[in-house]
């Protein structure tokens, strides 16, 4: 028995490594980073992140929820159609390479996935691709409830990624404004991988013991599948920083997914509940984005020329902006003991004391503080500060 469950593990292993999937979003992975390159070199002369930056962040997997998840599918025995699976890589591998990522949320990919196959089997249709056969499946038998409450588990995933990943990647462009003044937007897209165990009918695994699983479609032996689920994100913020933003952006997702495991708990007792709560919790997370696209789309920038200082558009990495902690909103005022009003007049203020520079700084809450840090000569001639004139 043991022996025949390692090799199932395995044999769930390979099926990940052969899904396209995998690596065809490893490829976006790789070209997010190099449009935020290309983007950031043409505005600012100067990337602030790796280009490998987005691919690194989609290799490293949150094992840890990506473990939780699946010991919780094993252990409760959900199981899914295999179509299901197939259908769920079709529809991600499609969103990927339309390059639209409101759409890869995963309740959305979902809950497509889901609907399509439920409503084939309700209308008697199939249909055939590249030699699979997808003919449906009655959501009756514990199918509507296993969806939502990996769909909601999910969205909890998806929340995470967004309040981390959102700010961490924002990268500023430069837009002008109704007046013809240069202005400050941010962008951030992003891509996240994970890996999942999830159990479908076949015949590698009997059911050994009698309360495993308990939601079976029917079945009587299964199979295991290790599942790259692949889900993003993109959004604009202008009147909002990112790191104010991205918080209660993620926050409504985070509400979404509680609402999203309720109703699949209850569709434990009336399973038309659950299918009813993929299809809304889809066009709820759609609205979410739109809901915040409106909300930045203004004229009103948090990052615009100040007649009262220098106002900072983003920080490079260990550079010794970011050693005195400044952050992109911040406003720099004085330099050296010099008043500066415009990116030249702070250069002019460094090269006083070349070794040495002390700042004045009005902080996000209009409270004035004082950096200074000692400056190095391999450190950057900008001392990492990207500005807006």
């Amino acid at each position: 028995m043991y022996i025949d469950i390692i090799v199932e593990v395995l044999m769930a292993i390979l099926r990940f490594i052969m899904n396209p999937l995998l690596y065809i979003a490893a490829f976006f992975a790789v070209y997010l980073g190099y449009r935020r390159v290309k983007r950031e070199r043409r505005f600012f002369k100067i990337r602030i992140l790796n280009g490998w930056s987005e691919f690194a962040n989609f290799a490293k997997v949150s094992w840890a929820a990506s473990i939780l998840i699946s010991i919780i599918i094993l252990a409760a025995g959900f199981v899914v159609p295999s179509e299901f699976l197939l259908l769920l890589t079709a529809v991600s591998i499609v969103t990927v390479l339309a390059f639209i990522f409101h759409l890869l949320s995963p309740i959305v990919t979902i809950a497509v996935s889901f609907s399509v196959l439920v409503g084939l089997a309700y209308f008697g249709k199939t249909f055939t691709v590249l030699g699979f056969t997808f003919e449906g499946f009655a959501y009756e038998h514990g199918a509507a409830m296993t969806v939502s409450l990996i769909a909601g588990m999910l969205l909890i995933i998806e929340a995470r990624f967004i309040r981390k990943v959102g700010p961490q990647f924002a990268s500023p462009i430069i837009e002008q404004t109704k007046r013809g003044r240069n202005a400050v937007a941010y962008f951030s897209k992003g891509i996240q991988l994970v890996p999942l165990f999830f159990i479908v009918p076949g015949d590698a695994i009997a059911a050994y013991l009698p309360w495993w699983p308990q939601f079976s479609l029917g079945a009587s032996e299964f199979s295991l599948v290790l599942f790259p689920v692949v889900f993003g994100f993109q959004q604009i913020t202008k009147r909002t920083l990112p790191t104010y933003f991205y918080p209660k952006y993620s926050r409504s997702i985070f509400i979404l997914a509680q609402l999203v495991l309720i109703g699949g708990l209850a569709s434990y007792f009336i399973p038309l509940i659950g299918v009813m709560t993929l299809i809304s919790a889809a066009i709820v997370r759609l609205l979410i984005s739109l809901y915040f696209k409106i909300q930045e789309r203004t004229d009103a920038y948090a990052v615009a020329p100040l007649s009262s200082g220098v106002i900072i558009a983003g920080v490079l990495p260990n550079s010794p902006a970011e050693k005195m902690g400044l952050v992109a909103g911040e406003v720099i005022r004085k330099v050296n003991g010099k008043n500066v009003l415009t990116e030249s007049e702070l250069y002019e203020a460094l090269q006083v004391n070349a070794a040495h520079c002390r700042l004045e700084i009005l902080n996000h809450q209009n409270e004035v503080r004082l950096a200074q840090h000692v400056v190095h000569s391999n450190d950057h001639y900008k001392i990492g500060l990207l500005l807006v004139n």
